[in-house]
């Protein structure tokens, strides 16, 4: 890991396989609670099969990043999408890119491509949410009573250090703040003409089909869709053959530099 300076801090990242100048670049955009190492061998198991680059980093108060010290706002993930993440990939160079998201990340993803920033070929949305959803926050609900565990908080210690708490609060605190329940960023999805490949588990205790329905139906660029059976949350983590394929297969079909003409 390396680091690098946007959005006003301190970010920690890493690049693999083919510089920018050589070939696209999958960048990396973990969820609510992850990391840069949360992602373990995917970007270099990707990188491998597509022959693009990697860029993977942690996100301000995440990982080994510089540790948050304001309240995050409603706006928080606009921000990042469009602000930090912009900045990140003028740093590293990059030139034509393919964003990875998952949930947050997800979002982050939706966001920014609806900016219709050049270079970018596609982007991949895993668990994306648009919209808050009762079971949202339930979800986060049950989760934050586990992490009440010293178990629990401990794994999330092993990769974000004394920045735990504080990424725990940030996601926790801020979906179940009363004004969060009207977050929405469909209106930003008819801007959105890159290619679109959305993987979501059919037991997502975070999100229903909705979200993808959403999504299909008001971007404008095409849509492929998988659902995952007998899966939650985290398909690159719980059905990893199948999601690496699926992003293999949109990858070689959608994203070439040659294929945004």
């Amino acid at each position: 890991m390396a680091f690098l300076h946007a959005g006003g801090a301190k970010l920690e990242y890493q690049t693999m396989g083919p510089a920018p100048e050589q070939a696209p670049t999958i960048v990396w955009l973990h969820e609510a609670l992850g990391c840069a190492a949360m992602w373990k061998e995917l970007p270099a198991a990707l990188s491998a099969r597509t022959g693009c680059g990697s860029l993977n980093y942690s996100r301000h108060g995440h990982g080994r990043s510089q540790s948050m010290s304001d309240i995050r706002d409603i706006g928080y993930l606009h921000h990042e999408a469009w602000a930090v993440l912009p900045q990140v990939l003028r740093a590293v160079k990059v030139h034509d890119a393919v964003l990875v998201g998952h949930s947050d990340g997800a979002s982050i993803a939706l966001l920014y491509a609806s900016q219709r920033a050049p270079g970018l070929l596609g982007i991949v949305l895993e668990a994306p949410h648009v919209f808050v959803e009762d079971i949202t926050l339930d979800g986060i609900r049950q989760a934050g009573a586990a992490f009440e565990s010293k178990t629990q908080r401990d794994r999330l210690r092993r990769y974000h250090g004394s920045n735990t708490e504080a990424v725990l609060s940030a996601w926790h605190d801020t979906w179940l703040r009363a004004d969060f329940r009207d977050w929405n960023i469909e209106n930003v999805l008819a801007g959105i003409e890159c290619p679109t490949l959305i993987i979501q588990g059919e037991d997502d205790e975070y999100g229903t089909m909705n979200q993808v329905t959403a999504i299909a139906e008001q971007v404008s660029g095409p849509v492929r869709t998988l659902m995952v059976p007998g899966c939650g949350h985290i398909p690159h983590a719980t059905r990893k053959i199948e999601t690496i394929e699926a992003i293999v297969g949109f990858i070689a079909e959608f994203c070439t530099p040659s294929g945004r003409d």
